[in-house]
């Protein structure tokens, strides 16, 4: 009996194994493919002849892809299975990176919508995973991707001018060498396409619990996700701009910005241990947000100790999205409705996210200074620290 039951083990364990490191290599996508864009932006407007605002467009796109596929992933996913929907979501994105960068009019922008179609289905997809495989695990799984999504993130904004070199074409093979994190992850999810998905039955009894849509639960992780990610673009979009108007070098910013993408990382990997401790998520919550305001009210009252308020913000900023994510499994009854609720948080969120940038640039530009754009993140963010409070009671939607 035991020589039947070793092979098994073992062969439970080299899936599990499989599925963590599938899981981490497709965080390494999450990012990537749109941090890269940045840093050669300008490179991008010259060769193609992009106005500012069609430039801005392009950067906006993401986002509103995020916004637009999410609640469409789950209804994918229960058709074709959660392993299988992840494996197309790779076919996608890997077509898109590469269609991106090819010298075909139009092309730069259907690459885009497809890559931010693929991610939007990863990030809604990849909660209800980790909650159907790993239900005691959550936090730290969740902590892990965080972590690997930005450290990859912040090495793509890194690498950018260096691989596209002097050449005025260079950008292209700078957004497309990373069409190789695309094939490498999707070769080693490959054996989780044997996964079968669910019958009818568990099909009939996911039908039966209750949408996020109309719960109240589902409203408050969902404007706890969407105030955090507003908050996050915006100091990613107007950091520098901030910074520089206040005598800071260019350069310097951009290691400023650097220390904030940093500290995030390092909230994403404390976070699980301290969520780990709590008997709920409330406190968890409550930092988080405590964190982001001292941050942004430094930066309004003391922006020459802009480096302290940076590793604030960023602590605060990594510990929220690892809770937003958590909490996708932690408030549903089971995978398919965390996909669900994932899927409706970020939805929402990301509309929200995409306005927050252009709505702190037309106060700027409105009050000519950074006092009155400041004060009302500061506001928006107590708003998040409710909605924040509010999702970490222990209950589920139901």
């Amino acid at each position: 009996m035991t020589a039947v039951a070793t092979p098994a083990a073992a062969a439970t364990r080299h899936r599990t194994g499989l599925l963590v490191v599938g899981i981490l290599l497709i965080a390494t996508n999450l990012r990537a493919a749109l941090t890269s864009v940045g840093p050669v932006l300008d490179d991008v407007r010259a060769d193609l002849g992009l106005t500012a605002t069609a430039a801005g467009v392009l950067t906006a796109l993401p986002l509103l892809a995020f916004a637009g596929f999410s609640p469409v992933a789950p209804l994918v996913a229960r058709r074709l299975g959660l392993e299988r929907t992840i494996g197309l979501g790779l076919a996608v994105l890997a077509a898109g990176i590469v269609l991106r960068s090819v010298p075909v009019t139009g092309a730069i922008w259907a690459g885009t919508v497809a890559i931010g179609a693929a991610i939007a289905g990863f990030n809604v997809l990849l909660p209800s995973l980790v909650k159907r495989d790993f239900p005691d695990r959550v936090a730290q799984l969740s902590g892990a991707y965080s972590a690997t999504q930005s450290v990859i993130a912040a090495v793509a904004s890194g690498v950018a001018v260096p691989i596209a070199g002097d050449s005025p074409a260079g950008w292209r093979v700078a957004l497309g060498c990373w069409v190789g994190l695309a094939v490498i992850a999707a070769a080693v999810w490959l054996p989780q396409l044997r996964h079968r998905p669910p019958g009818p039955g568990a099909a009939g009894e996911a039908a039966a619990h209750r949408s996020p849509w109309r719960s109240a639960i589902g409203w408050q992780v969902t404007l706890f996700m969407g105030l955090q990610s507003m908050v996050f673009y915006v100091m990613i979009a107007w950091l520098p701009s901030i910074e520089q108007d206040h005598g800071v070098a260019a350069t310097t910013a951009g290691w400023h910005l650097f220390v904030y993408l940093i500290s995030a990382v390092v909230a994403n990997l404390a976070a699980p241990h301290l969520m780990r401790r709590l008997p709920d998520q409330r406190l968890t919550g409550l930092l988080c947000a405590a964190l982001i305001l001292l941050g942004v009210g430094g930066l309004l009252l003391a922006p020459a100790a802009v480096v302290v308020w940076l590793v604030s913000a960023g602590f605060g900023a990594g510990m929220s999205l690892v809770l937003c994510l958590s909490l996708f499994g932690l408030r549903a009854v089971d995978h398919r409705q965390a996909a669900a609720l994932s899927g409706m948080a970020q939805s929402v969120g990301y509309l929200l996210a995409a306005c927050g940038p252009v709505v702190i640039g037309a106060l700027r530009d409105a009050s000519d200074g950074w006092t009155l754009p400041l004060s009302v993140l500061c506001v928006v963010v107590a708003v998040m620290g409710g909605f924040a409070v509010q999702s970490g009671r222990d209950r589920v939607i139901g």
